[in-house]
């Protein structure tokens, strides 16, 4: 009987130790809501957002897929290319501090300037809170949110998961080729793919 008591506490323990299985919203369910503190020290609220479509897009400034979409000014391009149409874009950091692609407000400000970004903000979610609520597993990882609040696009930035910018202007863009057929009241005929390039570094990762 005292085995099975002290055997019940440890089990007990180790749930109240376990945090709560996050289920992530996939596409054509509602997209998580969530609060973040970006690097102009602002917060953002998803659901202030109904009505727009939201791009989230994942980023390691550290990633070489990451980079390869920087360094050719191809992901710089599609921001300000649909925030000029009423897109709301969000760049979101998840790796948690002492990880490949964490920085502070300073520094992703700096970074942002240098390469010339521009994202309606840049989310700082170093406890990966936002990064669970949607599964994000890479960067680059992008998720669109329709004006009504549901996923209608996850997974890969473009068909070509290389580290290679001359297969950029060759690839197929499912950001582009999602958003245009939204807009235009279509359905989104690649809603999923499998998202490729660095692993998200959430706290924990050994890798």
């Amino acid at each position: 009987m005292k085995k099975f008591i002290v055997l019940s506490v440890v089990f007990a323990m180790v749930l109240l130790a376990v945090p709560p299985l996050i289920l992530a919203a996939k596409v054509g369910e509602p997209a998580p809501d969530f609060t973040g503190t970006a690097s102009n020290s602002r917060t953002y609220h998803l659901a202030d957002y109904r009505g727009k479509f939201v791009v989230l897009e994942w980023h390691n400034n550290g990633c070489p897929y990451t980079r390869k979409h920087y360094e050719s000014g191809n992901m710089q391009k599609l921001q300000k290319q649909w925030t000029s149409q009423g897109v709301v874009w969000f760049t979101i950091i998840s790796s948690a501090p002492g990880q490949q692609g964490y920085v502070d407000a300073n520094g992703e400000n700096t970074y942002m300037a240098k390469m010339g970004a521009a994202p309606s903000a840049a989310l700082l979610d170093p406890a990966g809170t936002i990064g669970h609520f949607y599964n994000a597993k890479t960067t680059p990882q992008m998720i669109i949110i329709n004006p009504q609040g549901v996923i209608i696009y996850d997974g890969a930035i473009d068909n070509r998961p290389t580290e290679d910018v001359k297969d950029i202007a060759a690839a197929t863009n499912y950001v582009n080729q999602a958003l245009r057929q939204a807009l235009a009241g279509k359905p989104v005929e690649t809603a999923a793919t499998r998202p490729y390039g660095c692993s998200v570094k959430y706290k924990g990762s050994w890798f």
